[in-house]
Parts: C-alpha cells; structure tokens; sequence
C-alpha cells in the first residue's frame, strides 16, 4: 500500500493511546452501527466440528474441552508482560484454550515478524501487527502459503465477523487479496471520533473572543482574512507582535484538512468518482501551494514549519502564541484544561474557487492486518473462534477492561440503575495506567469491534454522567464539522505481485521528491514558475504507470463482491 495508509496508521496507534485517556472513563456513548449477538453461554454448545482431532464448538465457551496450547506473536507496549495480564488469563480460562506469548517491544516489532517470516520461525497466530504486516506482504505471505486463507472458515468459526461483512460489503472487499482470499483480521470502528483521518485543526477560541469572532471562515478567502488578523490585532492581548497565526510540524497534520479546501483528500492519489488521479500533479495542487506560499510569505504561516518539533510547536501553544493548529484535542498544544479546550473549535472544512463543495478526507474505520493465522498453526478453526469473540459488543468490552471484578464493578445510582464503575482504588487519573496491565487492548490496533459499547460505559462514580462534558464538546464539534464533510480518499486495496514490481522501484523516490517540492515551493526556495519543470520530473517518474496501477486496483476493488 502506498504511503500515506502507513502514515494514517501510525497515527491512529498514537490516537487511540492519546484518546483512550480521555474517553475511556466517559464511555463514549458509541454511534452502534450493528446490532451484534455475543457468543452465547457454556449451555450453547449446540454443535461442533472437528479439526486437528480436536473438537472446536462452532458456539458458547469452552472453544475446545480439552485444553490446547497455540503460540501468539503481538508487539507490546511495555506495561507487563502478557501472561501476567489479567483479560487473557480469564480468557484462557472461558477458551481451554492457552497461549504462549512471544511480545516483542513495538519499535522492533516489524523487524522481528520479518525475521520470523525469513526464518520460517513462524507463531500460530500474530496478532494485533497493524502496519507491520503490510498489504505486499499479506499478498506475498498468503500466495507462499505461510498465512492461511480464512475466508471458508469465517461463515462457520467467525460468526460474528461474518455478520459485520454481511452489513458493511467495503469490509470484506477491503480485506481480500488479489487471489480471492482473506490472509488478515482488522480492527473495525464506528464510534463518534472514528470517521477522523487524523488528528483535526482546532482554533484557539481566546483569540477569537478578543476579535470578536462569532462565525468561523467557510471559505479560503475568509480564512486567509482571519489569519490575517490572528497577525496584527494582537488577540492574546500581550502588547507584543508574537502571534503566529497557523503552525504545525512539516504539515503532517494540516496538509490534509488544507489540501482539501482545494479539492484534494491526499498528497498521493485518490478517486475521484471511479477515477483515479494523482493530486501533486493537478491544477488544484498548484492553488494549494499557490495560497500556502502567500501564508509563509506574508508571515501567516510559522516560518519553523519544516523544521520544528512537535514539542517546539507545542511550547508556541504553551505560551498562546498560535491561532490555528493541529493536534488530537486543542489542549495537547495550548496545556490548558480540558474545559478551557470546550472554548477552541475544531476546524471547519473550506471551500475555493476551484472546489466549491466543502470535503474533508475520513477513515475507512477499517485497519487491516491485525490477526493472521500461519501455516504452522496445528488448529485454525479454534483460533478463528478464538478472536470472533471480540467482534461482539460483549466480547469488544471484555478484551478493552475485563469481567466484573476487576477494572470495574457494578454499583447503583441514585435512580437505583445498575451502572458499571471503576473498581476501588482506581480512579479517572490512574485508570489507563491500570487498565494497560490487565489487557492487550491498549495503545495497540487489536482485531474487534470497536465501537458497540454493549455493556454500557465505565463510570467514575455511579452519578457520573454518561458522557463528560468535554467528550460531548468533542463529539458535537465532530458531527457538525467532520462527519458530514468525510469521504475516504481512496479505498483499501492491495496490489498484485506484477503491479508492485512495476512501481517498486519509484514509489518511495516519488513521494519523497513530492514533500521535498511542497516545503520549497511554499517557503519559495523554489518559485511556483518552475511548475511545468516539476510536472516533468513527475513523468519522468513514471507517475503514469503509477496511476495506471491504482486505477486497475480501484477497479478491481469496486467490481468485487
């Protein structure tokens, strides 16, 4: 798969550890876009099959009745070691079936599953890889025979998957290789915040206050006039001319919502209806750079852009010199509270003279390769029935915090309903250092349903509101100015093994010349008049087989059941 996935995907891993601090005491009360039938009890065992002289329940606890042990290879993120994690010894016990861990540390993580490919050392099941195993290798690994294919085991040990590919069709299209199998699980979301590309723009709402500002720009021009008086009215009332209007750090962020205002939902390809263009070679990327050079020229862009830290953008936030920027929620950048952050409004989507409907790039909700089961696996079925579990709501609860007892408990309100809360001695302030003891599901992309919070949120206290105010703030701004502007750039596919090798040997060149040419043509190192000689240096690239490449796998993608 081509860059820009890799960079949305180590970005949600950030996401969801950055988010989970935040949401998981409130619950958000997830949008449930299935209604979903966990596994049913130990009395559900109504029938079975047997493989690897095993008997696998195709339903209810135990999987197996004689216990089986099958090995798991997943990243860690360093809390404690698995065997010790509260969620999986309980789970071991629902299974009978046990798991000897091999959890390297996420920073080598890649780097070991590649070794255990090249080596044929392979675990039974890998877990929770993510972008480690990457679309190329799924194909290579899978046509090779080293992942098995799990596409006919899904209907009949993976139920409730199977009924998440039956409601949402893309799922199913989004996760088959070219040779018509299913090599990986994904994680799947549908809560509030899950449509997010990447982490938004958020304005910073004193300035706006001290300008005055009731409305918020809609097009490029009232946002360049807003900018414009970020710069010389003095919003933080400090008597200096220390205001930056926008920053970010090499627009890893930014470049998206901004990109946008002109029509274009990446910096690499996407469809635009069934076809497929390469945006850094259009005339809308030449309005994009064409007002981003008139930001940095005009001082309205921080001139450290391309050379600052996030942590040198966040110490401008810190002492409230900037107006616009980006980051998961304002206050990761201002280090103001979360209830000063309810006055900071997330960005709104654009338009232009070029692009006259306002869009904004969303999530498929959909992140690939995080269960696979090898050819060395002496049980596929109990593994697949293994991992179904988790894309129940029941099941997706229990992998994130454990049964009662542990993490949380029940207790009554003063309603006398029956509310899940945190357990004693945790509270909202420890709570994610706890809970990433008990279980796996945490800073990492585990294959589940996220998002069908069937047993209802954790509370801080049985009268805790259901959903606190600065997560209703950040859900409202979403559905408002996110949601309704969201389109996928370009849908998740994978390449064949020919397609691959004719753009192998230029893709990487490609999209390092393209960000290289963004920085000098916005700072004017390299003046917008040599347009004509980088669009030749594009073609010289072979960005036409490029694209050749991506429109037959857009197509092939579309016509798939």
């Amino acid at each position: 798969m081509f860059w820009w996935v890799h960079l949305k995907d180590s970005m949600e891993r950030s996401l969801i550890m950055k988010m989970s601090k935040v949401f998981q005491i409130a619950g958000i009360a997830a949008i449930s876009l299935l209604v979903l039938t966990a596994c049913g009890n130990k009395s559900d065992q109504s029938s079975g099959s047997s493989t690897g002289n095993v008997t696998v329940h195709t339903s209810g606890f135990p999987i197996v009745d004689k216990q089986i042990t099958l090995s798991l290879m997943a990243p860690s993120m360093g809390s404690v070691n698995w065997n010790n994690m509260q969620v999986l010894k309980d789970y071991q016990k629902m299974t009978n079936i046990k798991l000897k861990y091999n959890t390297p540390p996420q920073a080598d993580f890649s780097t070991k599953l590649n070794l255990a490919f090249a080596s044929q050392d392979l675990p039974d099941i890998i877990f929770a890889a993510g972008s480690a195993l990457t679309p190329a290798n799924e194909v290579a690994y899978g046509r090779d025979g080293q992942l098995l294919p799990l596409d006919k085991l899904i209907p009949k040990y993976a139920p409730n998957f199977n009924k998440l590919m039956e409601k949402d069709p893309n799922i199913r299209k989004s996760i088959t290789t070219p040779d018509g199998h299913i090599y990986s699980l994904p994680m799947l979301s549908s809560g509030p915040t899950s449509i997010w590309y990447i982490g938004p723009m958020w304005y910073n709402g004193e300035w706006l206050k001290n300008l005055g500002v009731k409305t918020l720009p809609k097009t490029a021009d009232e946002l360049y006039a807003l900018l414009k008086r970020f710069k010389t009215e003095d919003p933080n009332k400090n008597g200096k001319a220390d205001e930056i209007p926008f920053s970010d750090t090499k627009l890893s962020a930014s470049r998206y919502f901004l990109m946008a205002i002109f029509g274009m939902l990446s910096n690499d390809v996407q469809n635009n209806g069934d076809k497929v263009v390469y945006n850094p070679g259009t005339s809308n990327y030449k309005a994009y750079l064409t007002f981003m050079h008139k930001l940095f020229a005009e001082g309205l862009m921080d001139k450290d852009t391309f050379s600052q830290s996030d942590d040198q953008k966040k110490a401008k936030g810190q002492s409230d010199r900037l107006g616009l920027f980006s980051d998961y929620f304002s206050y990761f950048t201002t280090g103001r509270t979360q209830k000063q952050a309810m006055n900071d409004p997330m960005f709104q989507p654009l338009t232009s003279s070029v692009s006259p409907k306002a869009v904004i790039p969303g999530s498929p909700r959909i992140n690939r390769g995080d269960f696979s089961i090898t050819k060395n696996n002496p049980n596929p079925a109990a593994s697949l029935r293994w991992v179904d579990y988790f894309y129940s709501g029941t099941g997706s609860d229990f992998l994130n915090a454990g049964k009662e007892g542990g993490f949380w408990k029940y207790a009554k309100n003063s309603k006398g309903e029956k509310v899940r809360v945190l357990n004693d001695g945790i509270t909202p302030d420890n709570s994610e250092d706890k809970r990433s003891k008990i279980s796996p599901d945490y800073g990492l992309t585990v294959p589940k349903y996220a998002g069908d919070d069937k047993m209802g949120p954790i509370l801080a206290t049985p009268d805790s509101p259901k959903v606190d105010a600065f997560t209703a703030f950040v859900n409202k701004e979403t559905a408002e100015k996110y949601t309704p502007y969201a389109r996928v750039p370009y849908p998740l596919v994978y390449l064949t093994k020919d397609e691959q090798d004719s753009i192998a040997s230029n893709a990487t060149d490609l999209s390092t010349y393209v960000e290289q040419m963004e920085a000098k043509f916005i700072t004017g190192v390299e003046p917008l008049s040599n347009w004509d000689k980088y669009l030749k240096t594009l073609d010289s690239m072979n960005v036409k087989q490029y694209v050749k490449v991506y429109q037959a796998a857009y197509d092939r993608w579309k016509k798939a059941e």
